[in-house]
């Protein structure tokens, strides 16, 4: 990571702090990954022990300090609630790429959330960790997921047949992608229009 792009953490938006995760978020994190219904389209088991949320959150700021990875909690602005995560990991610098992923209290669904932080998020790694493009890896069976993902933008691009077996069930991944100018056009889209003379 540049100098500039971590000074230019913690990201903010309307309703959310985008902010790293130290120990005194080992509960909320756990509490957020041990949930049956949060983590029922991962690619991983439910969390089942405090521990692993320790292991994580240090494994998240070593690969930050070697530039592999940015994993920010989604801290509510109004009761500064840690309701989620995001994540640019595996960033290559020499392909200018990076995987995206993200998780969600039950209680937050369907309040919007996940694509308002989505959006700072991505909006970020095209901008200051200067990515070329960005992708996802979905369960295709994830409705919301897939649904928040096209309003970003991001195009589905294939479909890897019965790539996971998490506690003995066998997933699909379904592959998504966003590419830095058509991140940039969207935005431009998006504008509003400047009024006439």
């Amino acid at each position: 990571m540049t100098s500039s792009a971590i000074e230019s953490l913690p990201l903010q938006t309307e309703r959310l702090r985008l902010r790293l995760c130290g120990a005194a978020d080992a509960q909320a994190l756990f509490a957020l990954h041990s949930a049956p219904e949060t983590m029922r389209y991962w690619n991983s088991p439910a969390w089942t022990s405090i521990e692993q949320a320790h292991e994580t959150i240090k494994h998240d700021a070593d690969a930050f300090r070697r530039g592999e990875s940015l994993s920010l909690g989604l801290e509510t602005l109004d009761d500064a609630q840690l309701i989620g995560r995001c994540m640019l990991f595996n960033i290559s610098t020499t392909h200018r790429r990076a995987e995206l992923g993200y998780a969600l209290v039950a209680s937050a669904w369907g309040k919007g959330y996940m694509g308002e932080a989505l959006r700072k998020l991505v909006g970020y790694g095209f901008t200051h960790l200067d990515l070329h493009r960005i992708e996802a890896e979905i369960d295709p069976r994830n409705a919301a997921s897939r649904k928040t993902l096209e309003r970003l933008g991001f195009q589905h691009e294939g479909l890897l047949r019965e790539r996971w077996v998490v506690n003995g069930e066998t997933s699909d991944g379904a592959v998504y992608g966003l590419l830095r100018p058509d991140w940039h056009g969207l935005q431009t889209a998006s504008l509003p229009e400047s009024p006439r003379a």
